[in-house]
């Protein structure tokens, strides 16, 4: 969710329960967050830790003054400390006229005020101040003449993206500050206009532009500033906040900032006055890294996707900058994370370790760009897990230590948030890597550590690059004595002498990182082995050391498995026999018949409650834990009739579409919404929306759809078909809202695109918005919704994906969801959410009950089995369905979208397309361009995804110019990927053995390209009389008799020229004992064009 709405959240906490809870007694909260009991690896009679004391300072930035480090955040809060453990707080919030850092606030930064964040819009009966930045300034110019002050650069925001960031200065870095200038603004339009609840008049004269521009600066405001109705255009132009200033090695000052909207943007600073350098003109517009004359230069995001809270840190130790951005929302269920990348300029451009951009090519997903540093996780040690860690600073110490400082919330159900301090160390390719236990106090062993410290069973955490809201999973490995890792994920390990650093590869990835020997977080001192590294696919991973005896092990395996077995299920379910720290499990089941002891079920009517016992085993000892599980009831038929139903088969002579429901009541269609031919459903609904546009063009559903709703609730359904990868796409837009009335109007009820599914009626309310399965793009799914007095579940394709519990009686007592009059399909503006950009639907539902799941898997089922037949589709050839879409056209350029669609029954390998396009494409992404002679190209996948898959998709998009007056299409296309075989002079294949053992042995192929081309999407054939039992770093396509097929993972399947690719197994000889086989009769292929 767009970061105001979240900071609206917390500043509505901050005037509030702050106040009471999180301003007072810190170290109360600290005992509930940090007292962690190691039920089974620690005694009663270990030593126990200092309570630390906690701060809740949101949106840390850090900052050293001679012994003491302090951290300012949003809402005017701030604390101090002599050790990064324990902080006091030394603010009193948004307390005025008597404010610590700003004396009379309102007086004082009345400035800023002008423009936002005073008794303003979502900011009325108070203030937004956020994410200020404090630093020591030895060249500034103070009034008098004197040199050098404490300066302190804040932002005031009103809205998502009318904000403003301006600056301060003190002789005390403990305030007051008194107000210089404001000198970043955002949110303004291009001519007269009020946001809701405002006297602003956000005319982009209002503003330091009309002052720029008449003195010089600027020779005129930038069209790209505005859409085409004048508004803010939120996807080129930054939010103007979370300010952060850092000194280049040559002693440039520099500011960065901006949030979500238009990306995160970097400027000069004049070190003698504070006051930002302005560009003065537009440059490399044909760019990601562009510069725009008042913004500057763009170094991460655009096009509307999350990322604040932006920090650069230089280390002169590696020579790079390094570049932290926070994804997502803040809110403890926003799936809140920090991501890294680098660049050996200020200006960038800055790279994560996949080598993608950190501005974002298009309105693509971002949760593969940046290294993510920090998810939701929780190791056995911890009470409660963290969620939402984010808006980080970084700073390097006198004696070299680099630290992560930022805020993290919980995993407890609240919007409680404290700040952590961790210590950060650079692996062997430059990276920093972050210690997984917070600081206290320990050093790295500069020597390293012995392998017996280091060889054990561990906790494992891997990041991933998801920007959800879900716990990840904590796993188990072995770090063995042979180098090999084994347990939840397998791979090899390496560390190297006399140093801290360590290597982990786990299915073809190598991660690079550091052994760490540090206090862990429980009660206790407890010392333990941990690693951290980050891959190339720009995950990280930790692992905690964790020793058990035999009887400690067999319960941790049985609590290990809580998160393994479902609560409940409609499918068979995997049951373990080997469990954490190689433990054996038996199972054992009440029913067998209906879920036996291998996890196979076999569904009835109703749901039945099986109890599963797993005998957990090691040594001598044994633990039995029980597990109920329900089998879920499967229905035949709903057998229930909606109350509306819209098919879009049928309009009236008045254009409107009839109801198929129990109910009468015509949909109307408002604006552009229109009735299509889709070649998958039929007769369908389409919208399309401008950016920005607010209750323009949707479906309008009767008035009295939610007349005589009551406690027994009711359902959404609708098959939907979003189009992500507009340029205009919003992921808050509705799918479905009903209002009172508009903006602001409550009661409301809502699922967006998103999926995050919400009520709020009568005074009570919930909030769906843990999304485990998000939309697929422009691809058909059935979306359901339900919502009764208990709470929210959500569905995709028949399937639970979310859900939120709560009392809800209130919503539906005096029929009050009557109220909701405004109902729409494709628009919701109850937040001033803009309508849907680019979307079809198709059977719109609306039932008076909340179905059960099984009534909704059975729904779902009856809508697949009524699907209308699919026509045959003209443009299909040679296995693939192309489609090709105008973006946006602009002068004589312009920006396209390709998607193409596996439609045969084979995967396609390593894509090329052959096409036909007269124009110039400057710039593509998502693919690349093989060759291009005349009007002909091939273009060829970038790597990920390199095969197509029956029935998936890929797109990619590029920006042309071109001459003529209208715009040129692809006129002629074909897959030209085909496979080829190598000629055997350009490669040569090793084999060798690693480790061998009784009736077993490790073996290597090495793959050697001798060319000066690459070898795409190789495949390798030979003949073996040795059994390959298990493969890593590539997979078996066939074996029939001694004849093997195998090729390699995306990862390694291409082969650079005049390099190499290896892939081991575990093979087992043909006649037992030691193996004296080898492959013989190698062919390698290819797939290229």
């Amino acid at each position: 969710m767009i970061k105001k709405r979240f900071k609206k959240l917390t500043s509505c906490v901050m005037a509030g329960s702050i106040i009471t809870s999180l301003i007072g007694p810190t170290n109360v909260f600290a005992q509930d967050m940090n007292q962690n009991v190691q039920a089974i690896t620690n005694s009663e009679n270990q030593a126990q830790v200092k309570i630390k004391e906690r701060t809740s300072v949101h949106d840390p930035s850090i900052v050293k003054d001679g012994d003491t480090y302090y951290v300012f955040g949003s809402h005017i809060e701030a604390a101090k400390s002599t050790d990064l453990q324990n902080w006091t707080k030394f603010t009193n919030n948004y307390t005025t006229p008597n404010n610590v850092l700003f004396g009379d606030l309102s007086k004082n930064l009345a400035g800023s005020f002008a423009w936002a964040g005073e008794n303003d819009s979502d900011s009325k009966g108070g203030f937004s101040v956020w994410a200020p930045n404090v630093f020591w300034n030895a060249d500034y110019v103070n009034d008098n003449g004197t040199k050098g002050a404490y300066m302190i650069y804040y932002c005031t925001s009103s809205t998502y993206k009318r904000s403003a960031i301006g600056y301060a200065v003190s002789q005390n870095i403990e305030g007051p500050y008194t107000y210089v200038d404001t000198i970043m603004y955002s949110g303004f339009t291009s001519g007269d206009s009020y946001d809701t609840g405002s006297k602003i008049n956000t005319n982009y004269l209002n503003t330091n532009i009309k002052e720029l521009i008449d003195n010089g600066t600027l020779t005129g405001s930038n069209s790209k500033w505005f859409t085409s109705n004048g508004a803010y255009n939120t996807s080129y132009s930054p939010n103007a906040i979370d300010p952060e200033l850092f000194y280049d090695s040559e002693g440039t000052l520099w500011m960065t900032y901006g949030s979500w909207s238009g990306g995160v943007y970097i400027l000069k600073v004049d070190k003698s006055t504070g006051k930002v350098i302005y560009p003065g003109k537009d440059e490399n517009s044909d760019s990601g890294n562009i510069t725009d004359r008042y913004f500057g230069t763009r170094i991460s995001g655009g096009y509307t996707k999350s990322g604040e809270g932006a920090k650069v840190v230089y280390d002169k130790e590696t020579g790079y900058y390094y570049l932290y951005v926070s994804y997502a929302g803040l809110a403890a269920n926003g799936g809140y994370n920090i991501r890294l990348f680098r660049s050996k300029s200020p200006e960038g451009p800055y790279l994560d370790a996949a080598g993608n951009n950190a501005v974002l090519p298009g309105n693509v997903d971002n949760a593969y760009s940046g290294i993510k540093l920090i998810g939701n996780y929780k190791f056995d040690c911890l009470d409660v897990g963290y969620k939402a860690a984010g808006h980080n600073s970084s700073f390097i110490d006198s004696d070299g230590q680099m630290y992560l400082v930022y805020h993290t919330r919980f995993n407890n159900g609240t919007e409680e948030h404290q700040v952590r301090v961790h210590q950060m160390f650079i692996n062997e390719e430059g990276w920093p890597v972050v210690a997984p236990y917070e600081y206290s106090g320990d050093k790295i062993s500069e020597d390293g550590y012995s392998k017996d410290e280091v060889v054990g069973y561990y906790q494992f955490i891997n990041h991933g690059n998801s920007n959800s809201s879900a716990m990840i999973d904590t796993l188990n490995v072995e770090l063995k004595e042979d180098y090999t890792v084994s347990g939840d994920v397998s791979g090899t390990w390496s560390m190297k002498d006399d140093s801290y650093f360590m290597n982990v590869t786990i299915d073809g990835v190598t991660y690079k990182g550091v052994f760490f020997k540090q206090q862990d977080e429980s009660k206790y001192v407890s010392k333990v082995m941990t690693f951290t590294a980050l891959g190339s696919n720009n995950e990280c991973i930790w692992g905690s050391k964790l020793e058990l005896k035999d009887s400690e092990a067999v319960q941790y395996a049985g609590n290990d498995l809580e998160a393994k077995i479902p609560s409940s299920t409609k499918s068979d379910i995997t049951l373990p026999t080997v469990g954490a720290y190689n433990t054996t499990i038996s199972w054992y089941s009440s029913n067998p018949s209906v879920l036996d002891s291998e996890g196979v079920i076999s569904r009835t009517a109703n749901d039945e409650i099986i109890t599963l016992t797993a005998k957990i085993s090691k040594g001598e000892s044994v633990y039995n834990k029980t597990f109920n599980v329900v089998v879920k009831g499967k229905l035949e038929k709903i057998d229930l009739e909606p109350t509306y139903k819209y098919d879009f088969d049928t309009l009236n002579e008045s254009n409107e579409v009839l109801n198929s429901g129990i109910k009468d009541g015509s949909a109307i269609l408002v604006g552009s919404a229109s009735i299509l031919d889709d070649k998958n459903r039929g007769k369908v609904l389409s919208i399309s929306n401008e950016k920005g546009a607010i209750k323009e063009n949707y479906l309008a559903l009767p008035s009295d759809t939610f007349s005589g709703i009551i406690n027994k609730g009711y359902t959404i359904g609708m098959w939907v078909n979003v189009d992500t990868t507009d340029p205009n796409y919003f992921e808050h837009s509705a799918l479905f809202e009903g209002n009172g009335g508009g903006q602001d109007k409550y009661p409301v009820t809502r699922i967006s695109a998103n999926l995050f599914s919400r009520i709020n009626s009568n005074g009570a309310w919930a909030d769906a918005t843990e999304i485990s399965k998000p939309l697929k793009a422009n691809t058909w799914q059935y979306v359901t919704y339900t919502v009764n007095s208990e709470g929210i579940a959500v569905y995709v394709d028949g399937d639970e994906v979310g859900s939120a519990k709560g009392n809800l009686t209130a919503c539906f007592a005096d029929d009050f969801l009557s109220n909701m009059t405004d109902v729409r399909v494709g628009s919701g503006n109850i937040w001033g959410d803009a309508d849907i950009s680019s979307a079809k639907f198709d059977n719109v539902s609306v039932y008076d009950t909340a179905l059960t799941d099984q009534q909704v898997e059975a729904l779902y089922n009856e809508e697949v089995s009524s699907k209308p037949e699919e026509p045959s589709n003209p443009s299909e050839g040679n296995g693939i369905s192309f489609n090709y879409k105008v973006d946006e056209a602009w002068e004589n350029y312009v920006k396209s979208t390709v998607k193409l669609t596996n439609t045969s029954d084979k995967t396609i390998s390593n894509w090329a397309l052959k096409a036909d396009f007269d124009g110039e494409i400057t710039q593509i992404w998502n693919a690349s361009i093989a060759s291009h002679d005349g009007n002909s190209y091939i273009i060829k996948n970038s790597g990920w995804p390199q095969d197509i898959t029956t029935g998936a998709a890929v797109e990619f998009g590029f920006i042309a110019s071109y001459e003529g007056e209208k715009a040129p299409e692809i006129t002629k296309h074909s897959i030209v990927s085909s496979e080829q075989r190598v000629e055997d002079d350009q490669y040569k294949v090793d084999f060798s053995k690693s480790s061998e053992w009784d009736n077993g042995f490790n073996g290597e192929l090495v793959i050697n390209n001798n060319g000066n081309t690459p070898i795409e999407n190789w495949v390798i054939e030979f003949d073996y009389k040795d059994t390959i039992e298990s493969i890593w770093n590539a997979e078996i396509v066939s074996h029939k008799g001694d004849h093997y097929v195998i090729k390699g993972k995306s990862h390694n399947a291409n082969i650079k020229a005049e390099n190499s690719v290896s892939f081991g197994f575990e093979g087992v000889p043909i006649e037992g004992g030691k193996s004296t086989e080898v492959p013989e009769n190698y062919i390698l292929s290819e797939v290229t064009y």
